[in-house]
């Protein structure tokens, strides 16, 4: 992660001052149900409290301490038995490193994904605002990134608003998921810690208690976190691919705002570049990168190993940071998108009316001809138009198997035939009239 492309709010969930203060909660936690269990001193239950929670605990001390031991969680602990005093000696009574580590992991991805369900619904509001803006400015639309048929624009963001609906779905079962709590001791058997241990942690955490967590709480929890924030990270991309073929200068149809001031090139001044949406797909692509190691972190020895520790000390920040600011670049763009209506016709209006030809060969099959027979006709004549050979109304009118009227013909090129089910869509999708 760099501060480029991260926001404060989804930084400070990974700085090593929060990852300490929720290491401490956790102990602090566990030390109260210890004392309510008759297992430590109720006593020096709050005295940890008393001492600890509003201390400040030191990186650079924890560090410190960590070079000799070479162990992270001994290093936090030894740090609080300097605050704490003799009272310290209380903390983590049969628990192990993976009970702290595993749940306070579990608590910053919840933090992190509410970040990102906020995000979703700002990404939501600008698709809405702007769909329903457009809900019937004609657009062509393309299949292979050819001139297909007409639809409106307004389509084109309902489609994207309802794949970011199910994106906050995703996210919201991914949240749930990751949202585990383990205080089970070593190999997760309890033997030195009463379950009723985790089940008080994990209520003061706003976590559920892990079925079975051997010393982990299984990695297959997290490879479907990360599968599910690379498959918002995709919806992202989508849409940033669809507004940087929609900027091109030979269609322009829309575009990203340009601010008062702003440089698209170095050399060359005329320049007015996609840089947002670029950077959008660039994005996408370092959150997918987090899906292959976290499968492969599913894979632990026995009951324990720490092979996918360093891994996850990067892809968690650096997935979640990265596509929260992803998702909040996005909004932004949706929100104050240059739209082009007028583009928009000139475009369809292009290949002169060849987008219409499906209609002229259903009418063709309605009078009587035969699928292949019509098909042949009409393509016969739109190949000429790609040629620049003439206009596809006038070559029809002028073709003797074209068994329609001129007036039958110019009512098949009526662009409000293609709108007729807007409304219905749109119910579907936001669910107004």
């Amino acid at each position: 992660m760099i501060p480029r492309y991260a926001r404060p709010q989804a930084a400070e969930i990974w700085s090593p001052e929060t990852r300490y203060r929720i290491w401490f909660e956790i102990e602090a936690h566990a030390a109260d149900a210890m004392a309510e269990l008759g297992t430590i001193p109720k006593s020096a239950a709050e005295a940890i409290w008393a001492k600890g929670r509003d201390a400040v605990f030191s990186a650079e001390r924890i560090d410190e301490i960590e070079r000799v031991t070479k162990h992270d969680v001994i290093a936090f602990l030894t740090h609080v038995a300097e605050i704490v005093g003799e009272d310290a000696r209380f903390l983590h009574q049969g628990m192990t490193s993976s009970d702290v580590l595993d749940t306070c992991l579990a608590v910053q991805l919840v933090r992190a994904t509410d970040l990102l369900l906020e995000d979703v619904d700002l990404v939501l509001a600008a698709l809405k605002r702007r769909a329903m803006e457009h809900k019937f400015t004609p657009t062509v639309g393309r299949s292979h990134g050819i001139h297909a048929e007409p639809t409106t624009f307004g389509l084109k963001l309902a489609g994207h608003y309802a794949e970011f609906a199910r994106a906050k779905d995703r996210l919201a079962m991914a949240k749930f998921e990751i949202a585990t709590c383990a205080i089970s001791g070593a190999v997760g058997t309890f033997a030195n810690v009463d379950p009723r241990v985790e089940e008080y942690v994990a209520e003061k955490m706003g976590l559920a208690v892990e079925p079975v967590s051997t010393q982990v709480i299984p990695r297959d929890r997290h490879a479907a976190y990360f599968a599910a924030l690379a498959v918002v990270a995709a919806s992202v991309e989508r849409l940033a691919t669809e507004i940087r073929h929609l900027q091109r200068t030979e269609v322009l149809e829309a575009e990203e705002p340009f601010d008062p001031g702003q440089k698209g090139s170095s050399a060359m001044p005329h320049k007015r570049n996609p840089i947002l949406t670029e950077n959008l797909t660039g994005l996408a692509r370092l959150v997918r990168s987090a899906v292959v190691p976290a499968l492969e972190n599913v894979v632990l020895w026995h009951e324990r190993d720490i092979s996918h520790s360093s891994v996850e000390r990067g892809i968690a920040p650096d997935a979640t940071i990265h596509l929260d600011f992803a998702l909040r670049r996005l909004a932004s763009v949706v929100e104050r998108l240059v739209i082009y209506p007028e583009n928009m016709l000139a475009n369809l209006d292009r290949l002169g009316g060849l987008v219409h030809s499906q209609r002229v060969m259903l009418a063709l099959t309605q009078k009587g001809v035969s699928r292949e027979d019509a098909y042949a006709a009409v393509q016969e004549n739109a190949m000429k138009v790609w040629r620049n050979q003439g206009k596809f109304l006038d070559l029809l009118k002028a073709d003797s198997r074209v068994t329609l009227s001129d007036a039958e013909l110019a009512e098949l090129f009526d662009l409000g035939y293609h709108h007729k089910h807007v409304d219905t869509i749109f119910r579907r999708v936001f669910g107004e009239g």
